[in-house]
């Protein structure tokens, strides 16, 4: 390092669905290094994906940075930031750093103020969202979540909002106005029918594009288009008060700060947004633009650890303490306690068993489940009298777990309306990570602890619903965050797992939203394959899901016998069946039987009831 340089060396990496911005400087605020690469998403990118990213900004680099900051477009949750600081430490080991999401680099690189206020960056470019922030940490969020269903007032809606107008327009005056027009021309077409092809395919940044294009026919004084932006300056302005809201008293002071290319390149539109802004939330309210690139707010992250914490690892940036497993679940020996990280004894020469020996091997392991899950009797008997008393008063059942676990709950919920006529609400399966959980593996998400509170959470749990958490070892944190979240909002709750020692850890629980009401621990023992709990733990963990809807179908009265007579005769083969149902139960023909469920619209209760009548 010269001697003209200033220490510390400061690095700051801000990435986003565009580019990634870089920028290097010293303690003098020089910089020393300002260049741009591609796209960064965390997640979008697997974590090869993002070493290669950080490597290949290395390489290029001229000094070693002794602090860096690091925020990325899909950081958001805790989880997600500790991803980031793990691949950060790869790259620089032992170099202090905050890693965090594109939303708090933006919000940091506005200019201080003399007294500290909440904030809420007000962001406005292809997408949009406003982020507040309160000078104790605490943080809201509005709007985002892409250009379907989100990006209120961003380029892309903008785009958007302007071609359904010109197409209204067309339909309703039989020509194009002064935008219509100009939108043509911009995209090279001849005549209007060539925008529907293209809007099917158009990415958002092409369509977000066409902001440029709005905007100067809005100089023209063109009616239809000023209207345009006016709605989307409206729409800016209402997230940034409703996130205000969440984060500081009504009218109270606070300072909104502006960014992103719709806002800072159109400075008419930043006006309207201020003006709008002060109206719906105070006309004392500090509004600004971000007057440098926010991957100055990187380099700020970076100054604040640098000075303290100089040889301290990587760290994520969390502005209030995410929801964390307690200390008895937390500790790994009660994995290591659990039969399914054992070795099975009987398998040990897997590898090299014939073919027809190791079937036998795997059925006679299998043979082993009953006799587990019957010893469980008490406890799995108080579980479906539960579930009963919750179905009969409008309440749910509710399943969450991750991975195979997860898949069966979700597998065994999506039966219950074909096969009793139930409405899918009343039966929801939840797996960590999402819909894409189903087919195919979430980084991190079954370690999300936060993630599963919040799971719960959206789904509106409430004293009338039963909770059963899934965890083959019985440790797994999203399943443990949900659970806390159904004890918190008086849901009955049920831990089923198959770990026997997790019964010694719940009893040293102290906190009681931690505590299932029922722990459901059948002992299988080790698999056959070490570790992969979808053999003997899945077999086991249908086998008990089938008896507890099953059994809490047949009291709520969706069963005859031994037959479904609330069945959803969808297909041919169960209407079939559902004749035959009749039959067997009413001594009917299968004509009459035909007849009775065409009469009632084939819902086979109600056919029973009318034959047995007469």
């Amino acid at each position: 390092m010269t001697a003209s340089i200033v220490s510390p060396v400061l690095l700051g990496i801000e990435g986003g669905g565009t580019r990634t911005s870089v920028r290097l400087v010293d303690g003098a605020g020089t910089t020393l290094m300002n260049f741009q690469t591609g796209p960064a998403v965390l997640s979008l990118m697997t974590d090869r994906e993002l070493r290669w990213h950080l490597r290949a900004i290395a390489e290029r680099l001229l000094y070693v940075p002794q602090a860096i900051g690091v925020g990325l477009a899909g950081a958001r949750t805790h989880v997600d930031q500790e991803r980031l600081a793990k691949a950060i430490s790869r790259i620089w080991p032992n170099i202090p750093c905050v890693a965090t999401n594109d939303l708090e680099t933006a919000l940091a690189a506005a200019p201080e103020s003399v007294k500290e206020l909440p904030r809420v960056l007000v962001l406005s470019g292809t997408g949009s969202c406003c982020f507040g922030r309160t000078p104790d940490g605490r943080t809201a969020k509005v709007g985002g979540r892409g250009h379907i269903i989100g990006d209120r007032g961003s380029a892309c809606d903008i785009g958007l909002r302007a071609l359904r107008a010109v197409m209204a327009d067309l339909d309703h005056r039989g020509r194009m106005g002064k935008l219509g027009v100009a939108i043509l021309n911009a995209l090279m077409f001849n005549e209007p029918d060539q925008l529907i092809p293209w809007s099917v395919h158009a990415t958002k940044t092409e369509i977000a594009n066409l902001t440029v294009t709005v905007f100067a026919v809005a100089q023209t004084g063109d009616r239809l288009t000023k209207k345009i932006l006016a709605d989307a300056a409206a729409m800016l302005a209402e997230d940034a008060c409703a996130c205000a809201s969440q984060i500081a008293p009504a009218g109270s002071p606070v300072e909104f700060v502006l960014n992103g290319g719709v806002m800072l390149r159109n400075p008419s539109f930043m006006r309207d947004v201020s003006r709008r802004i002060r109206t719906c939330w105070s006309r004392r309210a500090r509004v600004i633009p971000l007057a440098r690139p926010s991957v100055w707010g990187a380099v700020k992250l970076a100054e604040g650890v640098v000075r303290p914490e100089i040889g301290k690892a990587c760290s994520a940036s969390q502005p209030v303490a995410p929801l964390t497993l307690p200390a008895p679940i937390a500790d790994l020996q009660v994995l290591s306690d659990s039969p399914t990280e054992l070795r099975n004894p009987r398998s040990i020469k897997l590898d090299r068993l014939p073919l027809p020996q190791g079937i036998e091997l795997m059925l006679s392991e299998d043979a082993l489940i009953p006799a587990a899950v019957l010893k469980e009797k008490r406890a799995l008997t108080q579980v479906v009298e539960k579930v009963v008393a919750a179905f009969q008063t409008n309440g749910r059942l509710f399943y969450a777990g991750a991975g195979t676990s997860g898949r069966l709950g979700v597998l065994d919920a999506s039966e219950i309306p074909p096969t009793f006529r139930a409405p899918r609400e009343q039966v929801q399966g939840i797996i960590a990570g999402g819909r894409q959980a189903l087919w195919s593996a979430v980084e991190g998400a079954e370690d999300d602890v936060q993630a599963g509170s919040e799971a719960i959470s959206f789904r509106q749990l409430d004293a009338q619903d039963v909770f059963i958490g899934i965890a083959a070892s019985g440790r797994t944190p999203f399943v443990w965050g949900a659970l806390h979240e159904a004890n918190r909002r008086g849901a009955f709750t049920v831990l089923l797992c198959f770990n026997p020692a997790m019964r010694e850890a719940v009893r040293k629980l102290r906190e009681p939203a931690w505590k299932p009401k029922v722990l459901l621990t059948p002992n299988v023992g080790p698999e056959v394959l070490t570790g992969s709990t979808r053999l003997k733990s899945g077999t086991a963990t249908k086998l008990v899901l089938n008896i507890i809807t099953t059994l809490a179908m047949t009291k709520v009265g969706k069963v005859i016998s031994n037959l479904m007579v609330d069945l959803n005769p969808s297909n041919v083969k169960l209407r079939d069946r559902a004749i035959r149902i009749l039959v067997q139960l009413t001594a009917s023909t299968p004509d009459q039987a035909r007849a009775a469920l065409e009469a009632t619209g084939w819902v086979v209760k109600s056919a029973y009831e009318r034959l047995k009548k007469g």
